[in-house]
């Protein structure tokens, strides 16, 4: 029983650690121009510890791009700045 309810806060202690920095994270990409706070809004549920931002960026501004959300023409500079953004959930 004991061990059930320390894992159990355990897991809860990470989740709420791993967002700590959502909100610096959110503040961030206010700033961005749409693009990147389009790309930010598909990449941000993505980001969790350990995952590749770079990846998840690339493969959410792709998908963006495909669909015409995004212009190509755009998209490097939005992901670089939304993936600065988005580094800082994690940190």
């Amino acid at each position: 029983m004991f061990v059930r309810l320390t894992t159990a806060a355990a897991l809860c202690l990470t989740a709420t650690v791993a967002l700590a920095d959502r909100p610096a994270a959110d503040k961030c990409a206010a700033g961005l121009n749409a693009d990147g706070q389009s790309i930010y809004a598909a990449s941000a549920a993505q980001v969790t510890p350990g995952a590749d931002v770079r990846a998840v960026v690339k493969s959410a501004t792709e998908t963006l791009v495909r669909s015409g959300s995004v212009s190509m023409g755009n998209a490097r500079p939005a992901a670089e700045a939304a993936g600065k953004c988005l580094v800082l959930i994690n940190s």
